[in-house]
């Protein structure tokens, strides 16, 4: 698929400038302008954050009076249950939180919903089975903040109800005890973009200063906070930034026994944020997605290292269920895209029978991926079908779904991401309205961008140049990989690798040899011969092979040279 290769602007002084005052490469200069790190304590906040640059959890709108609730709970051993998210944002949210106030000697219960049965959030039923245990005070994490119904249902049964959230507000908050949520329209709080399990990171951090505790209190829970943080693809940017370099910092020599046993289990030499990202985060999200969430749970629970290798085993055999149930639904959704006009039609809708859909929105990303079409996937179980959508850029996938909302039972989400639930006979009905209102958004105009960050030469091609981009490190969401264009490249070599998904190619500008791989790139095999000049787009990294460690360009895209 024909992709726009797109530059920053190129400032030269400023690059200079930075380089100079900051010690750093121009390379380096040039990055962090394209993020938009400019100012002298910005750059030195991302550069070299500290603990010392975590806000006040004050400013936070509630948190004085939840605060004081739950050392009233402490004072008073109130019967205290949490309610968390089946998800890695949730599952690390309830640990640092039980945890903690474990620690204060409060004992605390915990609730995960089953997603298989019961969804995301908060429901009637749960906090009704919740009522009936006498419990006096809830605590949720990574939901609740749309929980309306849910939290009047608490408080009618002598359940007062702290919501810490981290997702956008409906036009009415619950009626809840208090509310700490940085994304409240009310909130003043210096930075929105907190996970969930960085709101109760905050929190922690205010019962700390309110307990007079020291502060390695809260900090030594930084790095279950990191896990969540990156794994819930938040920005990693201000606040999100010191919890994942200083929490990385942690996970590195983590005293928590199912942690260390986890990423034993992944087989990832360097701890990064790629090795939570598709190591750590993959595994723990299985049991959610397998209906198995209390296992990774107790995995960061357990104090015994047998059991942590245990439930560790199980976690890898989760995944591997879900990555077998993920490839059957592709093969079925690819086989019946085979019927579908692909050229001419601007969305893709596809409904298969008992589909999983604890996956099917992972399916859903890998064909919006490959097509650059957003799409969207429905399970038929019975008369009911329930469905996983993903956009692209410049689609705004949650109003097509308030303007197909008569067609459907219930649906949510946001721009990029939705669920949804409709009645089996109204599918089809759904599809073509889908289809017709992605034909007026003009979605075929549209073209996947990639945001070059500089060119570089052979001269770039060093270790040192290397070193310079880890300091970037950890990348997330706002802070990429940085992307580099290497032009006027002779091919030495091509071809494709794992049975055609994979590109290898050996490279030459004058006599230096460049080495580069393209993952899932293997079609491009055939478009290109030795001898041909071509540019490359793709980023910078080392690759240890036979004990030898040499630097490789990862491919992203490819066009011949003018």
């Amino acid at each position: 698929m024909k992709k726009k290769w797109q530059y920053y602007e190129q400032q030269t002084e400023l690059v200079k400038q930075i380089a100079k005052e900051h010690n750093i490469s121009e390379l380096l200069a040039r990055i962090l302008i394209n993020r938009g790190i400019v100012e002298e304590e910005a750059i030195r906040i991302f550069l070299n954050p500290k603990r010392d640059d975590f806000h006040n959890p004050f400013l936070m709108l509630d948190m004085e009076k939840a605060t004081k609730r739950i050392i009233k709970a402490i004072k008073n051993k109130e019967k205290t249950i949490i309610y968390g998210d089946y998800d890695v944002d949730g599952i690390t949210s309830i640990t640092v939180l039980k945890q903690f106030l474990e620690e204060r000697g409060l004992d605390v219960d915990y609730y995960i919903p089953n997603r298989l049965e019961e969804g995301y959030g908060l429901n009637k039923e749960a906090v009704q089975e919740i009522a009936k245990k006498e419990y006096t005070l809830m605590i949720t994490v990574d939901c609740g903040i749309s929980g309306i119904e849910e939290i009047d249902f608490a408080n009618s049964e002598g359940i007062e109800t702290i919501v810490t959230d981290h997702h956008e507000q409906l036009d009415t908050l619950p009626n809840a005890y208090a509310i700490i949520n940085p994304k409240r329209k009310d909130n003043t709080y210096p930075f929105r973009g907190l996970a969930g399990v960085g709101v109760v990171f905050k929190l922690i951090q205010a019962l700390s200063l309110e307990l007079g505790l020291d502060e390695k209190e809260y900090l030594k829970y930084l790095d279950i906070v990191c896990i969540g943080t990156i794994s819930d693809i938040v920005p990693l940017i201000n606040e999100n930034r010191v919890i994942a370099k200083l929490g990385l910092m942690l996970v590195k020599c983590t005293k928590n026994i199912g942690l260390r046993e986890l990423i034993k289990e992944t087989g990832y030499k360097n701890i990064n944020s790629t090795m939570i990202s598709f190591g750590i985060a993959p595994r723990i999200n299985a049991c959610g997605r397998m209906g198995r969430q209390e296992e990774a749970l107790q995995l960061f629970l357990t104090k015994d290292v047998e059991k942590a290798k245990e439930i560790t085993k199980h976690l890898e055999k989760y995944n591997v269920e879900r990555q077998e149930t993920e490839k059957s639904i592709f093969n079925q959704a690819m086989q019946k895209l085979e019927k579908e006009d692909l050229e001419n039609i601007s969305s893709i809708v596809l409904a298969g029978e008992n589909w999983h859909h604890g996956v099917i929105g992972i399916v859903a990303s890998r064909i919006t991926e490959k097509y650059f079409k957003p799409t969207i996937l429905i399970c038929i179980e019975g008369n009911e079908g329930k469905g996983s959508g993903r956009s692209i850029p410049g689609f705004d996938l949650h109003q097509a779904l308030v303007d197909s909302s008569k067609f459907l039972k219930k649906y949510g989400g946001h721009e990029m991401a939705v669920g949804l639930s409709l009645e089996k006979d109204k599918i089809n009905d759904f599809k073509k309205n889908f289809e017709k209102i992605s034909e007026n958004k003009n979605v075929k105009q549209l073209i996947p961008v990639i945001n070059i960050d500089c060119e570089i030469m052979k001269k770039d091609l060093n270790k040192e140049t290397i070193e310079q981009i880890k300091l970037l490190e950890p990348f997330g969401e706002m802070n990429k990989q940085p992307l580099v264009v290497y032009k006027n490249l002779k091919i030495v070599s091509i071809r494709s690798l794992s049975e055609g998904k994979h590109l290898k190619l050996m490279l030459k500008d004058d006599n230096e040899t460049i080495n580069a791989i393209g993952f899932n790139l293997g079609e491009l095999a055939n478009e290109y011969l030795i001898g041909d000049k071509i540019d490359i787009v793709g980023i910078l990294e080392t690759n240890t092979y036979n004990g030898q460690e040499q630097i490789q360009i990862n491919i992203r895209d490819i066009m011949k040279s003018v």
